[in-house]
């Protein structure tokens, strides 16, 4: 092993216990230090959570777990730029992982538009390319609106729709009462709702 990489995800019996007491957002400056047991420690915490969100949005078990590597690749390189002022450290784990296999999912689309283009270039199709379009306009917005919600509302959104979180599960990954996590969604909901209706 180099030094300044992480070792082998599967080696797990080679891996120092945690240290005690030691949480993610600890073990996280540990790893922006280049601490390879920190990182082994953070893997071994979140890999499963982080594949589950995957696998929800990408479905594909195969793609799912090489996007869930791409991820914890992601953690070790970019470590330090995980704030915990801003959220909680699993909350910022889990949307690496949404934005990464959200990336897979647009990549699999690019490459399908592709073919959608190059079979309207023949003449038939048209409707199916318009509707193409009109989705991915609908998609455009959305992401638009999101981006106007504050990072709080965007966080629980995120994680209780795209994660498929349940409001205490929410709540315990950002270490909130359940009951402030339904007023972030709850606020967060009426916000994109005015949002979208303005854009139509």
């Amino acid at each position: 092993m180099t030094e300044g990489q992480p070792g082998e995800p599967g080696q797990a019996g080679q891996r120092p216990p945690a240290r005690p007491g030691s949480d993610l957002a600890g073990l996280l400056a540990l790893v922006a230090r280049g601490d390879q047991n920190a990182f082994a420690a953070v893997y071994d915490r979140s890999a499963a959570q982080v594949f589950g969100l995957v696998r929800r949005v990408i479905r594909d078990p195969a793609q799912s777990e090489e996007v869930t590597q791409e991820v914890m690749l992601e953690v070790w390189r970019s470590a330090s730029r995980f704030d915990p002022h801003r959220g909680s450290a699993m909350a910022w784990l889990l949307t690496l992982a949404h934005r990464r296999a959200v990336d897979r999912i647009r990549s699999g689309q690019a490459a399908a538009e592709r073919e959608v283009r190059a079979a309207a270039a023949t003449g038939p199709g048209y409707d199916m390319v318009a509707e193409e379009v009109e989705t991915r306009l609908d998609a455009q917005r959305v992401r638009r609106c999101l981006e106007s919600l504050t990072d709080l509302q965007r966080e629980s959104l995120t994680l209780a729709f795209y994660g498929g979180y349940t409001y205490r599960e929410v709540a315990g990954l950002l270490g909130v009462a359940t009951g402030t996590v339904k007023t972030r969604m709850r606020d967060g909901l009426i916000r994109l709702r005015d949002c979208l209706g303005a854009g139509q």
